[in-house]
């Protein structure tokens, strides 16, 4: 474009290109003031400019906008040189712009590709940071139990412990496995949530029941510490529709991490009541609190309050990230509250209530914490012959030891061909097998077994106990011919309840 004006800006000549770009022809700008395309924002430039020119000077690429007839706003870079009259006095000034839009807009998506490449690049620097961290805690949390279970191990192996400290050896060796079993649990958990695979088992129960299970698991830690555990709880509160089980791994999370912040001699509230459609359940305690920089970012994975090696409390830092699934997975919400560090702690979980109230599924398979079987007495197994298969010789020993403890005359096979030789020549009332074996696993035995057409090995009740503890490595096994899939690590009652439940002595 170029344009032409007097020192008091009127326009004095309008090429074809001005006329095509701001939309004005030469008849409606000659004669006008240049502001006409001038945003009114944009009019001390244009005074500053026209001073310079009648000071003579010349006005080089100054970038500035301009508005079109239809309103639109242009990039533009100008030039405006002095016009001068026959003496060389100043008379006018004649400016030849380009229209720099698509340049200035082009820039503009440089800039703004590169600051989110750069938040891109922080955030992933970020992420593996935390994945590092999370990592080394991961590395520590499943080491320190190994050490007291190891440690242990080999001061009973020397045969040099009294009764007193045989008895709490074995209890140390049980509680760390235990927290050990815990911890992989939560990592599983983890990756089912972040592959999408979590599963529930719905069905409609009495909400209070399960806030009870909890309480129970947590309360010998709350009293080990001298922490008062303070309830109300609303018993006609629900019923909820959803999984049981998976609730109370909710306040079970809940619960242990109020215990756990909460020092000697504090309290932990939990507060259950119905407000109209939902059920609120509230767990507060007079602990250590939430850093106010943390608590918008409490129920993300990876995230702890303190990874370093000097940190107060254990743990992976995954369990919040797991309550805030589950929960919302019921259609739930959760939120956490803190006015700072050393003021407590308080965590809201909001469930929906069932359309329908009636017909209130089994609560039998709510879990009540380690420990809890001893209730319980234990199935006799006596008169069966069970085959234990199992590549790893600790495994085959511990299993038999339990079997053999029930009643039962065990055999062992550490390899799929081993086992069907003595399927063929022992013949065994059960098959207790590993899935994970060299060669030929678990899943080739049984089909093997299956596909005999007449011999009584085509019928034998198998059970697969294997560290493959997925919902579909469940679904797989009993897919193969399994009729039970029970994960490692054993708890003794469990697998002999088994065990009994499949060869009817239950």
């Amino acid at each position: 474009m170029i344009v032409s004006k007097t020192l008091e800006g009127i326009i004095t000549s309008w090429n074809p290109a001005a006329e095509r770009i701001l939309g004005y022809t030469a008849d409606e700008a000659i004669g006008k003031n240049i502001k006409l395309i001038i945003p009114p924002d944009r009019w001390p430039e244009e005074d500053d400019v026209l001073a310079r020119i009648r000071r003579g000077e010349r006005v080089e690429h100054f970038e500035t906008i301009r508005r079109a007839k239809n309103g639109r706003l242009l990039n533009v870079s100008l030039t405006v040189s002095p016009v001068r009259d026959a003496n060389g006095r100043v008379v006018g000034a004649s400016k030849v712009a380009r229209d720099i839009t698509d340049r200035i807009e082009a820039e503009r998506e440089l800039e703004r590709l590169l600051a989110s490449e750069k938040e891109a690049r922080e955030q992933a620097e970020l992420a593996n940071r935390l994945k590092d961290e999370f990592l080394a805690v991961v590395s520590h949390e499943l080491r320190s139990p190994l050490n007291a279970i190891t440690g242990w191990a080999s001061l009973m192996r020397t045969g040099r412990l009294d009764a007193g400290q045989s008895a709490r050896a074995v209890e140390t060796i049980l509680r760390n496995a235990q927290a050990q079993n815990q911890l992989i649990g939560d990592l599983l958990d983890v990756s089912r949530i972040v592959s999408g695979r979590l599963r529930l088992n719905i069905k409609p129960f009495q909400f209070s029941s399960v806030v009870e299970a909890a309480l129970q698991v947590v309360r010998p830690a709350a009293d080990a510490k001298s922490i008062r555990l303070e309830t109300s709880i609303d018993q006609n509160a629900g019923p909820v529709t959803g999984d049981p089980d998976r609730l109370q791994q909710v306040f079970w999370n809940l619960l242990s991490n109020a215990v756990k912040f909460t020092p000697s001699g504090g309290h932990v509230r939990i507060r259950v009541q119905q407000i109209d459609t939902h059920v609120e359940t509230t767990v507060s305690d007079n602990g250590k609190g939430i850093d106010r920089n943390l608590l918008p970012l409490i129920f993300e994975r990876f995230r702890q309050g303190d990874s370093t090696t000097a940190r107060e409390h254990g743990g992976l830092g995954l369990g919040l990230a797991i309550v805030r699934h589950l929960v919302e997975l019921h259609g739930g919400v959760v939120s956490a509250r803190s006015p700072g560090e050393g003021k407590g702690a308080e965590f809201v979980v909001e469930l929906p209530i069932a359309l329908a109230p009636s017909g209130l599924g089994d609560e039998s398979r709510i879990h009540h914490g380690a420990g809890a079987s001893g209730a319980f007495p234990m199935p006799s197994l006596g008169g069966l012959r069970i085959l234990v298969v199992d590549d790893d010789a600790d495994a085959r020993e511990v299993i038999s030891a339990v079997l053999v403890q029930a009643g039962a005359d065990v055999a062992t096979a550490s390899s799929a061909p081993q086992a069907i030789d003595l399927v063929e020549s022992w013949g065994p009332n059960v098959l207790i097998s590993d899935i994970g074996m060299p060669n030929q696993d678990g899943y080739d035995l049984i089909r093997k077994l299956r596909a005999r057409s007449t011999d009584r090995a085509s019928h034998i009740p198998a059970i697969a106990l294997t560290a493959f503890a997925r919902s579909q490595d469940r679904l797989k096994a009993l897919s193969a011919g399994y009729q039970m899939h029970v994960a490692k690590p054993i708890e003794p009652l469990e697998l002999v309840t088994v065990v009994a439940s499949l060869t009817h002595r239950l």
